[in-house]
This record gives C-alpha cells, structure tokens and sequence, in this order.
C-alpha cells in the first residue's frame, strides 16, 4: 500500500513538473513525456471547473441524504449544522430563521416522537432527486419525494408524506442547506391511515425547472476557468472516483433488486471470495457459503405464489477509498414482506452499511452489515416499538465526519456498529499513474467524465417523468422525450414520438387539473445506470414506488386509498440529443404486487374471480397504440394488456431485467436487454440513431468485459 502511494505521488510530482515546463532534459535526447501544448494550462483550467461541478452537483444530493440519516436517530446538532448561516425553513405555513432556531424547531419535532427513546421511530425517505446547478456552480436547487414513518414507543405511530423544494448554496467551500421548502401532502395515524392534508384538494407544488433544465443538471459555464493548482494526474483520479461511484451504486442497486426476488445465485455472484454479511442481532455470515446462509434466512431461492419480499432502499451514501479500490456504502431499506394466501404482511426498516471491492477492474460487494431499526407486523404496527419492543437500536457508523463541520458526528450515548472490518485488508493498485500523449489524455478524461454526467442526467430525467406524471403535466411529460422516443401507455401499448406519447396520455387522462382530489405518486428510486463508451446514452432501470392518497380515501373505487403498490421500469433507454438528456424508451411493468386496502394491505389480496374478463385499457378503443403489446409475445406474457394469461397479485408476475450479472454475468431467467417494442421495430433501436448500445453485462469503463465464468 505504502509503496503505490508512493509510486502515485512520485507521479503526480512528475507530472506538475511537466506542465510547468520544468522537466530536465539531457542534450540531444527527446523527453519521455510529451509537451504541454500552448494552450494546455487554459484545458487543464477548464477540466478543474467541470470536475468540480459534477462533484459539486453529487455533494448536493449527499447533504439531503446526509440530513435523512441523522434524523433517524435523533442527531439535531449534525442536522442543524448541514444549515448555512442564514438559512430559512418553510414548512407549510410556518417560517424558521437562522440555524439556532433550526435547532430549536428540529429539537421540537423530536419531541414529537417521544426524543426518540426507546421504541420510537422517526425514518424520512427522501428520494427521488431533480437536482439543477446555477450557472455559476455555487448555488443549486432540487426537488425531493418524501415519506416519514413515525411513532413515539407509547402506542402513537404515523405516517407522513410530501414534497421538498429547496435550495443549496457553497458556504466557506461546503455545500449547506440555504432554504427547505416542505409541502404536506398526506398524512394519517397508522391505525386508520392517511388521506389528503387537511382533507383538501392538493395544488401542484410549483416547479424549480423548466422542461429542458430537467435534462440539464449542469448549465455550461460562463467565462474563462479560474486557474487551477490541481494537476492532470490529479484530475483523472478525481474523474474515476465519479466513474467508480456510479459502478458502486450499480452493485448495491442491484443486489436489492436480486433480493426482492430471492435470486441467491446471483445475490452470492456480486460477493468477493473473501466476503461476509452480518445481520444485527443474528450473527456473521462468512464466504460465499455463508452469504448463502444469510441470504437464505429470507426462505429458498424463489418467490412463492403470495409471496411479497419487497425491500427499496433509499438515501445511499457512497464513498471512494482515495486508492480506488475500496469503497463504502450506507443507506436505509424498508422491508415490506408477507404472504398473501397466509393473510400474513410485516414491516421493517434497517440501515446497512456495506463494504465494497475493486477487482480485476470490477467492483464487488465484500461486506454486507444490515441492521433492524424497527420490525412491525403489519395488523398491528410500530406504536409501540414493534417487534423491537422498548429496545435502543445500535447505530452503524457513519461514512465520515459531518461535511459541514469536518467533526465526527455526535452520536451521542448510542452504541456504534460496523466500526471495524470483518473481513481482510484490500491490497493496493499498483497502478503508477497513466502517461501517454497529454492531448489524448485530456480526450479521455473529458469522456470519462461524461459517462459520470450522463449518470446524473439519467437520474434528473428519470425524477421529472415521475413528477410530471404526478401532476398530469401531458406536455411537459411527452417533451422530455427523444423527437423519435416511445413510451409505453400502461395495459395498452407503445406510442411512437412526443405527439403520440401526448396524445395518448390526454386520451387516457384528460387535461392537467390545478388542484387533485386525489393523487398516484410515482417514486422512481433505486436506479441502475449503464451508460455508453462514449457518454451519449444508458440504459436505466428503476422501481416504481408507488403511495396513493386521497381526500376521500373511502371512496367507493378506493383506487386512490391510502397505500402502497409496487412496479418496475426495467427496460428505460435515454440519450443526449441537442446537449440535453432526453428519454428514448420507457416500459412500465407493473404491479408486482397492490394494496387493495390499507386495513390489511398488500396480503388482503383475492385471487381472481374464475372466468373474469381481464382488464382492457379505453386507450384501445380512443387512442390505438402504435406497437400493441399484445404483439411483443414472451416479453408481455402475464401483464394485463398483453397476451396470454393475465397475472394480477397475489400471481407473481415475471421479473425482467435489462442486464446480466454486473460480476458473473449469468444470465437472468428473464433477460431483455433492448426496448421493449425494438424486436418489433428494429428501426426503433437507438443503435441505429447514431447511438452506441450501452453495456449490458459486467464492464469497465462503458466496455463489456467477456468473462470466462458466465453463467446461465
């Protein structure tokens, strides 16, 4: 380790030596490095600002995120500290000034939860970021999805949800919260759950962005960069801490969604060889046999008929060892698990913190920690500490100090997890450095850094289409389309271009209305993003998270009661076309399961009624689709709309992904890698647009990597 270290800051040296023109030459002999062209500090310049913009951008969503994982444990201090110095909170119609007031009003709302002692409960999702940089990078804003699960240990428990509109300004060099906008939008006491706040309409929140800027999270900079002390060598670390971020949240993403479905084989293909998982209050599991056994706690490999395992993660840290071959992940995972046929349904919140390797170019899960913060059963909830009883919850270190004082976090008289590893050292990257051509390495670095752009791009277009469907926003929805995208109308089929995407959406749903009775969120969370070699498309896949609420939650269609319903959209493209991130394909498969009522919840599901009619969307009749779904065969079977059989829960429908496994490279049981409606328009591909074909298996840098060890 010493010595690459070593070797890297003996190249990082050399390298400043070279671009300041310095570097000693024997007479009559050529350099070893190449010159630094005229012009090529002015590149370097350039390069510095737009490095730091991206990590400026992703700093932003980690103070948001940084807010919520203080919060579940009663941390008001390092909260009120993520504040600037004039910082206001506007929550509904109250107005806080000033940090100290901060403090007192977040020490307030902790009161609330009986000061979070023993039993009480007091986790935020906040998720779903649309986040955009100001111009000149030192301010930016964003919007955030939340939903709280409260309780104070003595049999009070609640639920809250909302919207968040805030800004962000760099005080002293440090991202910090400048204004929290709140917007209630439900709320209820778990035993008869929530609707509408204050039994009213619901207005739509105003938008922080236009269409364009949602695709745009970074604005082109004005003016000359300032001058920079960073060095080339310096930059390309940097750029592939971005690269190796994304790859990391990849891997963590995707280990959730393989254990929605119990996929142990694959769960235990992401694990290095060297590896382990521990389940608080459980034990250590050890190698790949023992990230089985872990695994296998949940039940066999498979879902049953009824079964629900549902487990969405939100608000995930990531952190990169400054090596690069080490890497740090932290969030919280609601579990939402039952049986159907039994009438059985369980809740559950965990924080995990998890340990990543980087090996042979491919990152790797090697510790998996996860701890219970609260088990409930479904029937009874978490008033009074659940499962869990009157317990203290451990808490599970932190990814470093608080950013905004550089500190450790107070934490406070809590017992602290997962501070030492349970597996061994990482070894070090003996890599010294790149050389080469500097004008080549300078193409590189900006295209590299691209594919970290386009990440972030992908994540910003994926929040508005949910947004935007919230509100019935048909022209702003269809226009952060490709000029020849297509999109799937649920049950019916594919329209092709933004008129018919528009068209068909006014079809089913009629024009936008200023103020719902009733509303359909639609959480897209846990992306997994492959983008492209050269940074121009990805291939998205996220979950639909999807709560309902209602003024009138007991209204005879109860389509809109208070719940939660759950689908997937496995097989969404995007691409940049006119420097702004736009999507080219998006399919929706859904529901993998639904709450006929919050009463009993997702295990109140009936099986159908024999011989029903299945469901068939008016969009058939008003509004043909260009590609019915009917003609995709295999890839539709089950989902209503398409042929064969329909599957409604409690039927498990079938899982598909648009990728193999990021480390083995088996193939999933349901494997589409290209849109949906391609097999039958090929001319549909974005291939044959002028766009590379993201990768859809395990790869570096944009390239697939051909491994020997592919399973099936």
């Amino acid at each position: 380790m010493a010595a690459a270290r070593l070797g890297r800051a003996l190249t990082a040296l050399s390298l400043i030596l070279l671009l300041a023109g310095c570097g000693a030459e024997t007479p009559g002999e050529a350099k070893s490095e190449p010159q630094i062209e005229e012009g090529a500090s002015q590149d370097l310049n350039a390069l510095a600002r737009d490095v730091g913009r991206v990590e400026s951008l992703r700093q932003v969503k980690d103070v948001q995120r940084r807010y919520a994982q203080y919060q579940q444990y009663g941390l008001w201090n390092d909260m009120a500290a993520l504040f600037s110095d004039g910082a206001v909170i506007r929550w509904g119609d109250a107005e806080i000034k000033g940090r100290g007031a901060i403090l007192d009003w977040l020490e307030g709302r902790g009161a609330e939860v009986g000061g979070l002692g023993p039993g009480a409960l007091n986790t935020e999702f906040i998720d779903e970021p649309l986040v955009n940089l100001a111009v000149d990078g030192e301010s930016a804003e964003a919007r955030w999805m939340s939903l709280a699960f409260k309780g104070d240990g003595e049999g009070r428990a609640w639920i809250e949800g909302g919207l968040y509109e805030n800004d962000y300004v760099r005080e002293g060099g440090l991202w910090k919260i400048a204004v929290m906008r709140y917007y209630p939008q439900y709320e209820g006491g778990y035993a008869e759950g929530w609707a509408n706040v204050g039994g009213e309409d619901l207005p739509i929140i105003p938008y922080h962005f236009t269409i364009d800027e949602t695709g745009v999270p970074i604005p082109e900079p004005q003016g000359p960069a300032p001058e920079t002390d960073e060095t080339l060598d310096s930059l390309e670390q940097r750029i592939a801490a971005l690269n190796d971020e994304d790859a990391v949240r990849n891997i963590q993403n995707t280990y959730g969604y393989y254990v929605d479905r119990k996929m142990w084989d694959d769960v235990v293909d992401l694990f290095a060889e060297d590896s382990a998982v521990e389940i608080g209050g459980v034990g250590v599991f050890k190698g790949p046999d023992g990230v089985r056994r872990a695994m296998e706690r949940m039940g066999s490999a498979g879902l049953e008929h009824g079964e629900l395992n549902e487990r969405p993660i939100f608000d995930t840290l990531v952190n990169i060892s400054p090596e690069g071959n080490e890497a740090e992940s932290r969030g919280i995972e609601l579990a939402m698990t039952g049986d159907a046929q039994a009438g059985t349904a369980q809740w559950g919140i965990s924080v995990f913190r998890n340990r990543f390797v980087k090996e042979n170019g491919l990152w790797k899960l090697k510790e998996l920690r996860l701890y219970p913060l609260m088990k409930a059963d479904y029937a009874v909830g978490w008033g009074d500490g659940g499962d869990m009883g009157r317990s203290r919850p451990v808490l599970p270190a932190f990814l470093g100090p608080n950013p905004a004082t550089g500190r450790a976090v107070e934490t406070g008289d809590f017992k602290i997890a997962a501070v030492s590893d349970l597996t061994g050292d990482i070894a070090g990257d003996d890599d010294a450095g790149k050389t080469g051509d500097v004008a080549e390495r300078f193409d590189e670095a900006r295209r590299r850094l691209a594919r970290s752009a386009a990440y972030d791009g992908a994540v910003n277009v994926s929040a508005a289409y949910g947004y935007y469907l919230d509100d019935f926003q048909w022209t702003a929805l269809s226009s952060i389309f490709a000029e020849e995208g297509n999109k799937q109308s649920p049950f019916a089929g594919y329209y092709m271009g933004r008129d018919r995407i528009m068209g068909a959406a006014n079809a089913m749903w009629g024009p936008p209305r200023e103020m719902r009775p009733a509303v359909s969120f639609h959480w897209r969370t846990q992306p997994v993003i492959h983008v492209s070699h050269d940074g121009r498309s990805a291939n998205l896949r996220t979950r639909l998270f999807q709560p309902r609420t209602s003024k009138d939650p007991d209204a005879p269609s109860r389509f809109y009661m208070g719940g939660f319903h759950g689908g997937m959209y496995p097989n969404d493209q995007l691409v940049l076309e006119d420097g702004i991130w736009r999507f080219w394909t998006l399919t929706i498969d859904e529901h993998y399961f639904a709450s006929p009522s919050w009463e009993g919840g997702w295990a109140a599901a009936k099986e159908p009624e024999a011989g029903a009619e299945p469901y068939r969307s008016p969009l058939l009749d008003k509004y043909p689709p260009d590609v019915l779904l009917t003609e995709l065969g295999e890839r539709q079977e089950g989902f209503r709309g398409g042929a064969g059989e329909t599957v409604d829960w409690p039927g498990i429908l079938p899982m598909w992904f648009h990728y193999r496994n990021p480390v083995s490279g088996r193939t999933p049981e349901h494997y589409w890698p290209d849109c949906v409606p391609c097999e039958k328009l090929p001319e549909a591909r974005l291939t044959e647009h002028g766009y590379q074909m993201p990768p859809t298996g395990p790869e570096i840098d944009g390239v697939e990597v051909k491994r020997e060890e592919n399973r099936q």
